[in-house]
């Protein structure tokens, strides 16, 4: 099994893609930390002080003259009436929500990436690690081999995984490194709460929890890993299925701007909080922020991805060492 990850892992080098999503990766990143900066830049021009409480006091104020504005959905006022009570429970606990350094534009760049940006760059790797051997016809080389069927397929499993991890470090590696340079590295310590709630009344805070920065970029990171195995291991079932890559990534592709997009418009279909791509952006329940459908929870949206991974992991393997090749 260990020489065959090792094969795997050569292949997968040789093609370089590894390169060329760390390259992408690095170039966002450095948009990213232009933008935050020239952010930061009006606020403090627009102000005359960098001093995060009249910043924060400036954003409630923003806030609630967007609530008294009659142009307003009902669902979009709830979500603005949720962030004006987490922003002021920050400013009467006197912690900073932003406070500036690598650590938080870090957080803030996996947090906005766990549903869109990182699942494409693994789709990038996994559409293609089955389906490849099909249109260069090596499938038949490879299968001819005294080795399971299976254990073929596990091994380019294990590979995936390990390129899931990698991509996962890259862009917290990039993201740390390119961000310290204009935002200092300073921050690991800098409090931040997390336990937020949304409940028909509102938001709850009875089960906020204080925590250093470096905890919660660990749980940050952690769910996003999560979210890129599942959507891996998916676009790895459709490498297996479908014999041509492109057609693989397309499907990959629509599930998840489709998801980008119905996340903002399901809140009165309830049956969509089973479709994986929905309940992607675990980070959110870190920060709060209430859940595209009423009753989502952490737990339920982790119980449906792992539903999904297994059953996906469960057709690849059945697919993969009953079909034909020819």
């Amino acid at each position: 099994m260990t020489k065959l990850i090792e094969n795997e892992m050569m292949k997968l080098i040789a093609k370089k893609r590894l390169v060329v999503i760390a390259l992408i990766i690095g170039v966002l990143v450095i948009l990213f930390t232009y933008a935050q900066y020239k952010t930061v830049q009006t606020q403090r021009d627009k102000l005359g002080t960098s001093d995060w409480r009249t910043i924060l006091q400036q954003q409630i104020i923003d806030t609630q003259n967007r609530l008294s504005s009659s142009r307003i959905s009902a669902e979009w006022k709830k979500q603005l009436q949720i962030s004006l009570q987490q922003q002021q429970y920050y400013l009467n606990h006197n912690i900073n929500p932003s406070e500036p350094g690598a650590p938080t534009f870090v957080r803030m760049f996996l947090e906005n990436s766990i549903d869109l940006f990182i699942p494409l760059m693994v789709m990038v790797i996994a559409s293609d690690l089955v389906s490849s051997e099909y249109s260069l016809g090596s499938i038949k080389l490879l299968l001819t081999r005294p080795i399971r069927r299976w254990k073929v397929l596990l091994s380019k499993y294990i590979t995936l995984c390990l390129a899931i991890s990698l991509i996962v470090c890259i862009s917290g590696v990039l993201a740390y490194l390119f961000s310290g340079i204009v935002f200092g590295y300073r921050g690991w310590e800098a409090p931040i709460l997390t336990g937020f709630s949304v409940t028909e009344s509102g938001l709850n805070t009875s089960a906020v929890k204080l925590l250093a920065t470096w905890q919660y970029l660990l749980m940050d990171f952690g769910l996003v890993w999560f979210v890129a195995i599942v959507v891996g291991t998916l676009s790895f079932m459709l490498s297996v299925l479908i014999r041509s890559t492109a057609a693989g990534m397309g499907v990959m592709l629509a599930s998840l701007i489709s998801g980008a997009i119905l996340s903002n418009m399901v809140s009165s279909w309830h049956s969509a909080k089973y479709l994986f791509m929905v309940n992607l952006r675990l980070t959110d329940y870190l920060k709060g922020t209430a859940p595209p459908i009423e009753g989502m929870t952490l737990s339920f949206s982790l119980i449906v991805l792992l539903v999904w991974w297994a059953a996906a992991l469960f057709v690849a393997f059945f697919s993969f060492t009953k079909k034909d090749v020819y």
